[in-house]
């Protein structure tokens, strides 16, 4: 059976949190360790999220954090949407990433860029009841982004869009996508263009579900436009403005996905720790062994830097001022921090971390996504050195 884990966290730098976000944070926290904990295996082997958790996430607000009340959200920061994702994480991954995309992507879009009416229309129904889903990937365009192929043709009043898109969280929920198109191919990036789509237009549709390596109770599925019919109202901002709104909400994304890593890196120190306490080789637990004394201490200091990163882009971005080398810095770290932990905690455990009994190697599945999707850490690091040479 798994090793027993404490509810509270390791000590957290509380200088760093304010006494409401702290609250939030225990809230949150407590939720997902009494609501979550005990369907995640259930979650993970079905690949499937449980709805009536995904209810419980909108009756607490999870889903609408940086709406306005006035519109039906909670009026929150960024930091606490930050905050949620973590405090998720530490219990299932999968569900830190649902919250995450439809705040710090689709919300987060939807608040910078989306018309009074767009507002009005929209920000309710996700703060209410309804998931929303980000779609920029394609078969031929991942770091890439911008090679798309799927077509928005200009008539008018209106556009058609055709094409596929590929590996689309929250895309088995979602019934509000927020979809990038190119309507002037010619110009290159430069025609990138967004849309808001929902799941009931003509010509839409979501297609296969992927059966993947982790984070599996959370969606990832293709979706399919065959001369789907979109109403210009529904264009977010302008023609040829979807490079930047992709790249301003990404930025912001990649914060979230660090704050993912780092919950998910937090579950494996503590149930590496609770086994150290508990497994007995030689006469005597193995934490009282200085080799894995050592390896706990360099998880644990290297958990606490990915945190500093990760909360600091997010301060900086609620305080309005420049963020993006310091948000790939931290989704670079946390993830591979993460894959690092959960790797080590498997090797604490020995040969139980290497079977489902325990949950540690659920941890490892869930680890390898932080490093590939919202900017592969080599895309991270080519934003990093480009800020460094003046590029």
């Amino acid at each position: 059976m798994p090793a027993a884990r404490t509810v509270d966290a390791p000590p957290q730098p509380l200088t760093f949190l304010s006494e409401d976000e702290a609250l939030f944070q225990s809230t949150v926290r407590q939720f997902a360790q009494e609501q979550i904990r005990p369907y995640v295996r259930e979650m993970d082997e079905a690949g499937v999220f449980r709805s009536d958790i995904l209810t419980q996430f909108f009756q607490m607000g999870l889903m609408g954090i940086e709406i306005p009340e006035e519109l039906g959200g909670q009026g929150g920061s960024f930091f606490q949407a930050v905050l949620a994702v973590e405090e998720l994480s530490a219990v299932d991954p999968a569900a830190g990433v649902i919250v995450d995309v439809q705040n710090t992507l689709s919300i987060n879009a939807l608040l910078r860029w989306a018309s009074p009416e767009q507002k009005t229309r929209y920000l309710p129904r996700l703060a209410a009841n309804t998931v929303a889903a980000y779609a920029l990937s394609e078969a031929g365009s991942g770091s890439d982004a911008f090679a798309m192929a799927t077509r928005a043709e200009d008539r008018g009043d209106h556009f058609l869009l055709t094409g596929r898109k590929l590996w689309i969280t929250n895309a088995a929920e979602a019934g509000i996508f927020l979809l990038f198109a190119n309507a002037r191919p010619e110009t290159g990036y430069k025609g990138i263009t967004a849309f808001l789509i929902e799941r009931e237009f003509p010509g839409f549709r979501v297609g296969k579900k992927e059966d993947k390596l982790g984070i599996r109770a959370s969606s990832t599925c293709e979706l399919i436009l065959d001369n789907c019919r979109i109403a210009r109202e529904n264009m977010l901002g302008q023609v040829g403005e979807g490079y930047k709104i992709a790249m301003e909400t990404l930025n912001e994304g990649r914060i979230a996905i660090g704050a993912q890593m780092i919950g998910l890196a937090r579950a494996a120190l503590e149930y590496a720790v609770a086994y150290a306490k508990q497994r007995k080789q030689f006469g005597k637990t193995i934490g009282e062994f200085q080799g894995v004394q050592f390896e706990l201490a360099k998880m644990a200091t290297e958990i606490e830097a990915a945190r500093l990163l990760v909360y600091n882009a997010a301060r900086l971005k609620d305080a309005g001022r420049p963020f993006q080398t310091e948000a790939a810095m931290a989704k670079y770290f946390a993830s591979e921090i993460a894959e690092k932990a959960a790797s080590k905690a498997i090797e604490v455990h020995g040969g139980v971390g290497f079977t489902k009994d325990y949950p540690v190697e659920k941890l490892y599945r869930d680890a390898k996504i932080g490093r590939i999707y919202e900017g592969t850490s080599n895309i991270q690091l080519l934003t990093i050195a480009k800020k460094l040479l003046g590029k």
